[in-house]
């Protein structure tokens, strides 16, 4: 194993009794190109391998539950974690639950945490661009119900590195004007879109302005952040919230 530390905690205020943390790619056992913390069993790693790695996340975190996995399917799909039984295909969990743990697995997508200001309500949302446009967030909004919130936005492809096609960004001017000031055009008629930037936008419009995080890159940081984007075979990081 790894002697570096393998976990990122939000820079957030959010309230005592709210609990989160983004895996590294540090500290597990895992070989090759999932070197070394990989928490998803779906990319072709040694199951053993990905299982050991579980356990030592629950550990070294103190969890109170083993996390809630989902199938993650760039959908815009949201379920309440307490309720889930399997693996749900859904790209969200909340939970007004103590005890439960809210998780998404990435690798460039942009992982979302909320949380209420009363600590109540905790929501953890993957974040593509497909997500993204097709309304995951607002639909974890919504499933928080009435409440002010505070949001992270955790390790995400950066705005250097994220190439998209012209279809994207015509996809996202049709959802709203408001996005335009998140793509830069580049040669070719490709764009580079800032995740972070879009995320921001989505959230000021659906109320959420207490907004940290952002300002990560997976793609140029190998040593510390899984990115599918970079090596195409490879891990991901598990981000986490719970509550007490």
């Amino acid at each position: 194993m790894s002697g570096a530390e393998p976990f990122l905690f939000p820079d957030w205020p959010a309230p005592t009794g709210v609990h989160a943390a983004t895996t590294l790619r540090t500290g597990g056992v895992s070989a090759g190109p999932y070197n070394s913390l990989n928490s998803a069993l779906h990319v072709g790693d040694d199951t053993e391998s990905v299982m050991h790695n579980r356990r030592f996340i629950r550990e070294r975190l103190a969890l109170p539950s083993e996390p809630v996995w989902l199938e993650q399917i760039h959908s815009s799909q949201v379920v309440k974690a307490g309720d889930v039984v399997g693996l749900p295909q859904a790209d969200a969990s909340y939970t007004d639950e103590p005890g439960v743990v809210c998780a998404v697995m990435t690798a460039d997508c942009l992982p979302l945490l909320l949380c209420s200001v009363d600590g109540l309500r905790i929501a953890a949302i993957h974040a593509g661009w497909r997500g993204l446009l097709n309304g995951v967030i607002g639909n974890a909004v919504a499933a928080l119900g009435e409440c002010e919130l505070l949001g992270w936005l955790g390790p995400a492809i950066g705005p250097g590195s994220f190439e998209v096609g012209e279809e994207v960004r015509i996809a996202f001017a049709h959802k709203s004007p408001a996005f335009d000031n998140a793509f830069k055009p580049q040669a070719g008629g490709k764009w580079l879109a800032d995740i972070y930037r879009l995320a921001r936008i989505e959230l000021n419009m659906l109320g959420v302005t207490n907004i940290y995080g952002g300002r990560f890159c997976t793609v140029t940081e190998p040593d510390r952040f899984y990115s599918y984007r970079r090596d195409t075979v490879t891990g991901r990081m598990a981000t986490l919230i719970w509550r007490d």
